[in-house]
């Protein structure tokens, strides 16, 4: 478990490459209460649903020999084109973002962190590369406080 905390404010921004939790922190730093401010999810197909044809196959200038060609990660590029408009949404949020914790995992905080913009690097707080998104809210506010006194 981690230890965070969270004044009063706080966004936490839990995430994955469909899914999004954006958390706000209405209690206080001792007795931080998350509620959530937005869901957002798109569903990502799989490459192999997605893809058009088989990979492709080249053959070899001298010789006869043949090699495949990697197939294109139709997933992996909805998912990163998912995380960088999150990112983008956030940048031009209306409402002011007071501090933003990021929660993810590896992969994600990665695509994360390169499209980051100015104003989100100005408020980020704590970055944690986890992958919480399929828990409920009252469990990732225990895992991410160590179980503080007063969370849910």
């Amino acid at each position: 478990m981690l230890k965070l905390s969270f004044d009063r404010g706080d966004w936490i921004l839990v995430c994955d490459g469909a899914r999004a939790l954006i958390l706000e922190n209405v209690g206080d730093e001792k007795f931080p209460n998350l509620r959530t401010r937005e869901a957002i999810e798109e569903p990502h197909e799989s490459t192999r649903l997605q893809g058009a044809d088989a990979p492709g196959r080249v053959q070899q200038s001298v010789g006869s020999a043949r090699s495949s060609v990697e197939q294109t990660d139709w997933k992996g590029l909805s998912e990163t084109a998912f995380l960088e408009q999150l990112v983008e949404r956030l940048e031009h949020e209306a409402a002011p973002i007071p501090r933003l914790h990021v929660v993810a995992p590896p992969k994600a905080l990665g695509v994360l962190r390169q499209a980051y913009g100015h104003r989100i690097k100005s408020v980020l707080g704590a970055e944690v590369a986890k992958d919480l998104t399929g828990m409920p809210v009252h469990e990732i506010e225990r895992i991410l406080t160590g179980g503080a006194p007063g969370t849910g």
